[in-house]
């Protein structure tokens, strides 16, 4: 397969509404691949400011009137969407030297991180426009005056500065969870592959699914975008760490304390174990995933690895190995099938990893790979961005200062030697901080040295073995779930990390009030709030049933025989229920007691109503905890309270959950807990 010769598009960018081609000549961005003009990228004559005032005034009040589960079921629809028109993009990601491969972790990788998005906020979020954070603090002993912490969305735009090696991941990665938050986007992506991301922005915008200004985009130079920021902005950056720390110092995010995050250069290392010796299923794999981790992407990773930490004893085995393995990577147009690795993402591109692999060989040896000596299987060497994988070994790795300072941006790794691994742990956190390390090892005691050892210096640790070596996703991929950054050099931001991501573009407060009136704010009953009684809560519909919606039932005393019943039932003879003497011994107990889930099963004997109605299931109960030892003759009652309601989007049913306080007969709270059940939104149901 062939790249088809095209005329170079003018790229535009979508602010305030509108598609706007820049004023200047623009910059001409060249084909990875062949050299061929590609695109025409330019800025100039935007408006910054107003393109700022525009997401918060226009798509700020619009996303934030929608709930955590209509914004997640914009994403999804968006995801889905975009994964119909994803041959598109693959065909425009041959010119930023991708292969198919590479292609997938970018354009499927990061639609597929937008489609978790959604489905978290769905199963994790309230149907809510405020989330609450941590439990209710108590102020005063009558419930009179308590606290809660809220997260509620910042008023501003989200503006994301972008590096080029992912134009779509990059950008969907990021946009996922402000969105969810409520917050709009203005995305600029890195020039030399902005002709990606352009389109893809075009797709979405196409779609319609988007309120106007939810997300912008500035293909070309930033201008004085920065000079208008606030507060309420957020700003989040990917790249070279010079840049990061030039904008995270500007004078405007200084400020304002304009909220800044930044992934930067990152020396990750991985780490083969001792006992992982040549011949081990660990060996092979830490063989593997050096290997892909040098060619995926053309090395051209922030995850990828640039530190090989290995037991002396097993280093020319290891060399070895990798360079029987990588000369069989097979270099070239990124479109042909034969290709493994295709080039780096422009001539520039390559002349800087060169110059870097100059740096690195003052203190190591080329052990495999040729940086000048390019041979590839397709395409042409002078006007193709083309690099073959390139290994070195710094024997005296203390010693070998621009090892652990110099990042290679390429398909570049060294290999260094450890001789115990204490020396291993040292060694990787001569990088200063990073995205991510990895250990190969079958070894338990290994796996806790050095994960405990690495941690601190790492965002994630990934631990590879023969158990999970079909499953593992590797060293190199960042997961929508998982947080996304690292300390030190590597910005000390953190990106994703599900729903932890989502609460970076919310502000924490903490709200300090009457119960009635912080359970209208959260949309939550607490403790001291107003309650209602009369008809049984579990005849009541979603149409119907409001916050406070309470039963109080009546008592049941527990009987010594319904503990021996309930023993021999279940099959939990477990001494203090059963051996009085035993029981007596125990610091808790003044003698036997009953079992905390017979407790459990009177209390819903109490207060459920068994006749077919919007009650449709109960699929579980949250932070069970048994607080009074019960006896035999001690009456329990159930007070029963509707404390929070979140109906499904699309759906004829929505979760309840209620607040379930069991007491004996002296008022003391025996067990506290939520329960979770499924109730319909009408009843009878509509037909």
């Amino acid at each position: 397969m062939t790249i088809t010769l095209r005329a170079p598009r003018r790229l535009e960018s979508h602010v305030c509404g509108e598609w706007v081609p820049g004023a200047g000549d623009g910059q001409t961005l060249l084909d990875a691949a062949t050299g061929d003009p590609v695109a025409i990228i330019d800025s100039t004559g935007i408006d910054f400011a107003a393109a700022l005032d525009y997401g918060r005034t226009t798509a700020g009040p619009r996303l934030r009137a929608m709930t955590f589960h209509e914004r997640a079921g914009m994403l999804k629809a968006l995801g889905l969407a975009l994964m119909e028109r994803k041959e598109d993009f693959y065909a425009e990601s041959l010119h930023t030297g991708a292969t198919r491969a590479d292609g997938w972790v970018d354009i499927e990788g990061g639609i597929g991180t937008m489609l978790t998005f959604a489905s978290k906020g769905r199963r994790e979020l309230p149907n809510a426009r405020v989330l609450t954070d941590g439990g209710v603090e108590p102020l005063s002993r009558d419930h009179s005056f308590s606290a809660q912490h809220i997260l509620t969305p910042l008023h501003g735009v989200a503006v994301h500065i972008n590096a080029f090696n992912f134009p779509v991941w990059g950008m969907l990665e990021k946009i996922a969870p402000t969105l969810l938050a409520g917050v709009p986007c203005l995305v600029k992506p890195a020039s030399q592959t902005a002709y990606l991301t352009e389109l893809v922005v075009r797709r979405i915008i196409d779609t319609g699914i988007l309120p106007p200004g939810a997300l912008q985009l500035v293909c070309g130079s930033v201008g004085d975008l920065l000079d208008h920021v606030t507060e309420q902005d957020a700003v989040t950056f990917t790249g070279s760490a010079h840049t990061g720390r030039k904008l995270k110092t500007h004078p405007a995010i200084i400020r304002h304390s304009t909220r800044f995050t930044m992934e930067a250069d990152s020396l990750n290392a991985t780490i083969l174990g001792p006992d992982a010796v040549a011949g081990t299923p660990e060996f092979d794999l830490f063989v593997r995933e050096v290997a892909r981790e040098m060619t995926s992407k053309a090395g051209q990773k922030c995850t990828a690895i640039r530190r090989v930490i290995a037991p002396r004893g097993q280093v020319d085995a290891l060399i070895a190995a990798l360079r029987d393995r990588l000369d069989k990577t097979a270099l070239g147009l990124p479109g042909d099938e034969g290709t493994r690795m295709g080039p780096l993402a422009s001539l520039d591109q390559r002349a800087e990893v060169r110059a870097r692999i100059r740096e690195l060989q003052a203190v190591a040896q080329i052990v495999a790979g040729d940086p000048d000596d390019v041979r590839i299987a397709s395409g042409d060497a002078d006007r193709g961005a083309f690099l073959n994988p390139v290994l070195l070994y710094a024997d005296a790795p203390f010693d070998a200062a621009p090892v652990h300072d110099c990042e290679a941006f390429g398909p570049v790794s060294t290999v260094m030697p450890y001789d115990d691994l204490d020396e291993a742990v040292a060694l990787a956190a001569l990088g200063r901080g990073s995205l991510v390390s990895s250990v190969f090892t079958d070894d338990r005691d290994v796996a806790e040295r050095v994960v405990l050892g690495v941690a601190p210096f790492h965002g994630r640790v990934l631990i590879g073995n023969r158990t999970s070596a079909k499953t593992s996703t590797g060293h190199g991929s960042p997961l929508a779930p998982l947080v996304h950054g690292g300390p030190g050099r590597a910005g000390g931001g953190e990106e994703m990390g599900g729903i932890r991501g989502v609460k970076h573009f919310m502000q924490r407060t903490a709200v300090q009030g009457a119960p009635r009136l912080l359970s209208a704010v959260t949309g939550r009953w607490i403790e001291g709030a107003e309650t209602r009684q009369g008809i049984h809560p579990f005849r009541k519909s979603l149409a119907e049933l409001r916050i406070g919606d309470q039963l109080v039932t009546a008592a049941r005393q527990v009987t010594r025989q319904d503990v021996e019943h309930f023993a021999q039932f279940t099959g939990d003879t477990f001494y203090a229920h059963m051996d009085s003497e035993a029981a007596k011994a125990n610091p808790f107990f003044d003698d036997r007691v009953a079992h905390g889930y017979l407790i459990a099963s009177f209390a819903a004997g109490l207060f459920v109503e068994p006749n077919p109605g919007p009650v449709l299931a109960n699929y579980g109960v949250d932070n069970l905890r048994f607080l009074t030892p019960v006896y035999f003759g001690d009456t329990l009652r159930v007070r029963l309270t509707c404390k929070e309601i979140n109906p499904r989007e699309n759906a004829g049913h929505g979760e309840v959950r209620w607040d379930c306080q069991v007491t004996n007969q002296d008022g003391a709270v025996v067990a506290q807990y939520d329960v979770l059940t499924m109730v319909a939104k009408d009843w009878p149901p509509v037909a």
